[in-house]
């Protein structure tokens, strides 16, 4: 951030508290060598990744397993000219180990939409960042 330009840097603690206020974020991947961008409902873990629950036959899935990924959530009040934003880059893979499938089909974020054949994507969070913005005083 640069000083005075009315932000302030959140820290990890405050980053993965606000995430866990809102139910939609955006995944930012490649898509055909060109950065794409995909709105998703989303949960967290306790460790603080970001989990998805989507069908094992989307393009999503295919685009990200494996992939260095970003996830931004973010707030704001255009009326008080406020808000914050935060994004959690890191790794996204597809949840294999079985009892932790089971585990995040009773625990994990619910689907917007019907999932046939439902798979659960982890993004870990290597790098949390966000900021603040507050309206003027």
């Amino acid at each position: 951030m640069y000083a005075n330009d009315g932000f302030r840097e959140l820290d990890r603690r405050e980053c993965l508290i606000r995430l866990a206020t809102v139910p939609v974020g955006r995944i930012v991947h490649t898509r055909h060598a060109l950065p794409a961008v995909l709105p998703v409902n989303f949960g967290l873990d306790g460790d603080g990744a970001v989990l998805l629950r989507t069908s094992a036959a989307s393009e999503l899935v295919r685009a990200i397993d494996g992939s260095v990924v970003a996830f931004e959530a973010d707030e704001v009040d255009a009326g008080r000219r406020s808000g914050w934003s935060v994004v959690v880059t890191g790794s996204a893979t597809v949840v294999s180990d079985p009892a932790e499938h089971r585990r995040l089909v009773h625990d994990g974020p619910r689907s917007w939409a019907p999932v046939p054949h439902e798979v659960f994507v982890r993004i870990e969070p290597e790098l949390v960042t966000g900021r603040e913005l507050r309206g003027p005083r």
